[in-house]
């Protein structure tokens, strides 16, 4: 992995890694609308690995394995978001339920069914159904990426980041964790399946015996609970 320098060696680190590029592509390529090239995603987690060449602090105290790992990821997250290929209607929707979960939990003390959302949106049960399916596709954020998400957050999860911000982002993870402990069960359980265990919709839809559609509406309706709650405290 390195020259006779002692300089790391881009050739090597690239034929090293590019299985583990792929996999991560790959794995993300599943969450993502079909319009998405997978190629793509490879090509911006390659990027990513080549700039580890240049930000790796090997006095840091973190392998390079897992440098590597965490950049190629937010490199592939990070040519998601440049394209924006969420449609802004949709994107808007999506802020606009999160509002109304907020204000629903808010004069409830709970969190709100799903039919008392539906009631408050002024739609039918179906129709709110659709929108978190709608509004689903472009989710394909980690527990950390939904606090780099919330209005309010400018923190990009950086390791280089100012302290204040980094102690900003602490305060919010906790946040994080406590608003995932007050989800419903089965969106809980939902989350857990999917981003700890890895499972895709349609393996989860297996565990809970419902349909592949009807576990990505719970896994939305959880993100947007989750930074619902996020954005108030």
């Amino acid at each position: 992995m390195y020259t006779a320098e002692g300089k790391f060696n881009k050739h090597s680190i690239i034929e090293q890694y590019y299985p583990l590029v792929r996999r991560q592509a790959f794995n993300l390529k599943v969450k993502l609308p079909a319009g998405v090239d997978v190629d793509d995603l490879i090509q911006a987690g390659v990027e990513g690995l080549l700039s580890c060449v240049d930000r790796f602090d090997p006095d840091s105290g973190v392998a390079f394995s897992t440098y590597a790992h965490q950049r190629i990821r937010g490199a592939m997250i990070d040519e998601l978001r440049s394209r924006d290929w969420l449609p802004r209607s949709v994107r808007r929707s999506g802020r606009e339920l999160e509002q109304t979960i907020r204000k629903l939990e808010q004069r409830l003390g709970r969190p709100p069914e799903e039919r008392e959302i539906a009631a408050e949106l002024n739609i039918d049960l179906g129709d709110y159904h659709q929108l978190l399916l709608d509004t689903n596709n472009g989710l394909v954020l980690s527990y950390d990426e939904v606090i780099s998400e919330t209005p309010g957050n400018e923190s990009n999860g950086d390791e280089d980041a100012e302290p204040e911000a980094q102690i900003g982002n602490a305060q919010l993870k906790q946040l994080l964790i406590e608003a995932i402990d007050m989800l419903p069960e089965r969106e809980k359980l939902v989350m857990t399946l999917y981003y700890q265990e890895e499972l895709n919709l349609k393996e989860i839809g297996a565990v809970l015996d419902v349909t592949e559609s009807r576990v990505s509406q719970l896994h939305s309706q959880a993100i947007k609970r989750i930074r619902a709650r996020v954005a108030t405290d």
